[in-house]
């Protein structure tokens, strides 16, 4: 995860009022720096913190939740969002170190090195606080240290949404850093219409029946059965009992929202006028919303399954997002709104461990006693400053909204001092 999304090399060149001798060759000019890429990646950020940390799970408005299984609400666009941000990025970073002359050997160093530490960093989240808590758990009555570290290993959760950012920001750098436009477009189609192809028309082991009699259940498909095969019923999300929604099959078409945020990428960077890119970006986003919505006839939109008609749906709604963004703020200099979403978008890693920890100790971890009840620190703060005289969703709404400008406050401090952690 970049700090700061950049078209080029990110360094303004050097102006000089004294005109250069004839001989001397003058250096090429860098292209521009869009605010709107930290802007949309900030939104997306803040999105993610504001839906991830409701006062109450129970009362929640339904655009903050995630659809049920088929359709989508506004929560199901904010990771594959994030993926096509990746995507963009990505382009524009490995561009940029390409251009400086930087091997190929070391941008695939790079890439591997950086998937890695996302992918380690999200499998600690999940490991976190590295023991079991509580008094007695499983079948152990009496646990001992080594029975707590142990039962942790045993049930710890492998994948997740770091997990997937991780492996499928490594595989889309991978299969699109030597490719061309054409062989990007074919990579995403044998993906798209692969994924496709096997969760409907191959049939479920243990079922004797084709995907697509399956789709509609949660642990009869085949991503599911594979999520169980591969990482084992004792480490997959505990919230998905028989499947896991960022599982090892589903992450596959994750990778064709990176491929696709590339392509955007490919597209922002390129020498045309700003104002023809912002178009093309809402052009092609049309497109790629509708074929989505197409698509779903055949194979609903799904983001536990991450269906190909979902990749499509959501990097259309995506490339219209940011070209709305790109269009307010980088042609019309509509900035006054942006500033909490740049500190939000330069941010983006310690946003999200930080929160995720914060969340894992005031939800599960760390208890206080209230009217001779044992709750979470985070009920009883909840029940105490809202719940007390709101009604419940508005309750729920404003402990995630309280949630996510704490969070902004630690990085507007963060922001400040410019201190930015970079993978």
């Amino acid at each position: 995860m970049t700090t700061a999304a950049r078209a080029g090399d990110g360094i303004s060149p050097l102006t000089s009022d004294v005109t250069p001798p004839p001989a001397a060759v003058a250096p090429k000019p860098t292209r521009e720096r869009l605010l709107s890429l930290d802007v949309f990646r900030g939104i997306t950020v803040a999105g993610m913190l504001l839906v991830n940390d409701p006062g109450s799970w129970a009362h929640i408005f339904p655009p903050l939740e995630h659809a049920e299984w088929n359709g989508w609400t506004p929560t199901d666009l904010i990771f594959p969002f994030f993926l096509f941000i990746v995507g963009i990025t990505t382009e524009l970073s490995l561009g940029a170190r390409r251009a400086r002359g930087v091997a190929d050997r070391d941008l695939v160093k790079a890439i591997l090195r950086r998937g890695g530490i996302i992918f380690l960093l999200g499998f600690l989240m999940s490991l976190f606080p590295f023991f079991q808590w509580g008094s007695s758990f499983g079948d152990i009555a009496h646990p001992t240290v080594w029975d707590r570290i142990a039962y942790r290993w045993e049930h710890v959760r492998i994948m997740g949404v770091l997990p997937r950012i991780g492996v499928a920001y490594a595989l889309g750098a991978l299969l699109t850093l030597r490719t061309t436009l054409k062989q990007q477009i074919v990579m995403l189609a044998v993906i798209l219409y692969g994924y496709w192809v096997a969760m409907t028309l191959l049939p479920v082991p243990g079922t004797g029946l084709l995907g697509d009699w399956m789709l509609d259940t949660h642990g009869g498909n085949l991503a599911a059965w594979v999520d169980r095969a591969v990482l084992g019923m004792n480490h997959i999300w505990v919230g998905g009992v028989v499947f896991d929604p960022e599982g090892p099959l589903s992450t596959i078409p994750a990778v064709g929202t990176v491929i696709l945020g590339v392509i955007a990428g490919r597209w922002i960077a390129s020498p045309r006028p700003l104002l023809d890119r912002i178009a093309g970006l809402f052009a092609a986003g049309a497109l790629a919303s509708m074929v989505g919505m197409m698509w779903n006839w055949s194979f609903p939109i799904n983001k536990s399954l991450w269906t190909s008609s979902y990749v499509m749906f959501t990097a259309g709604l995506a490339c219209i997002t940011l070209a709305t963004c790109m269009w307010l703020i980088d042609v019309h200099r509509v900035t006054g709104w942006t500033k909490p979403f740049v500190v939000f978008g330069m941010n983006p890693i310690v946003a999200f461990v930080g929160s995720g920890v914060m969340a894992r100790l005031i939800y599960t971890l760390l208890k206080v006693t209230v009217n001779g009840r044992s709750v979470s620190v985070q009920q009883a703060f909840h029940e105490a400053v809202f719940a007390s005289w709101l009604p419940p969703r508005v309750a729920s709404l404003c402990f995630a909204l309280t949630f996510v400008l704490f969070w902004y406050a630690i990085l507007l401090v963060l922001h400040r001092k410019r201190i930015y952690v970079r993978v």
